[in-house]
């Protein structure tokens, strides 16, 4: 029972982690990703550094850009998709790598990691909602 207690107050801690951190998901995601194809090439550290970084900014100010300019709800929601599936990939992995060892059950494990992913990614929508009201008024 202790066990099952300090695993739901580590879950509850590394959420409150998450909701800070959702909104940095998918440029962190494509840093990573851009990097480790880019540096894989053959190509020099600070290069694939440099790459990776401009690769990062040009997916949010995409994402932002198509938040601020498409005037069709169905492309605002592949947006806002784009934007949240990361973050509730990354909001599962952390909880699930906190909580693996304490709960055995596989369903009790799969329910609390779907519910942390699930209210991170709910995190990343109230943060990018949060930059619509930097967008200039047209």
């Amino acid at each position: 029972m202790t066990l099952i207690l300090l695993a739901l107050m580590l879950t509850a801690l590394t959420c409150v982690i998450a909701w800070y951190l959702a909104t940095w998901a998918l440029p962190v995601m494509v840093f990573v990703e851009t990097f480790s194809f880019i540096h894989a090439n053959e190509t020099g550290f600070l290069l694939s550094v440099l790459a990776a970084a401009a690769a990062a900014l040009l997916s949010v100010g995409l994402v932002l850009l198509v938040l601020f300019k498409a005037r069709n709800p169905i492309l605002c929601l592949l947006a806002r998709a784009v934007f949240v599936i990361p973050a509730m990939i990354a909001g599962y992995a952390v909880v699930h790598g906190v909580t693996h060892e304490a709960i055995d059950s596989a369903i009790a494990l799969t329910l609390l990691c779907g519910t942390a992913g699930l209210i991170t990614g709910i995190a990343a929508l109230i943060n990018l909602n949060g930059f619509g009201e930097l967008a200039p008024q047209v």
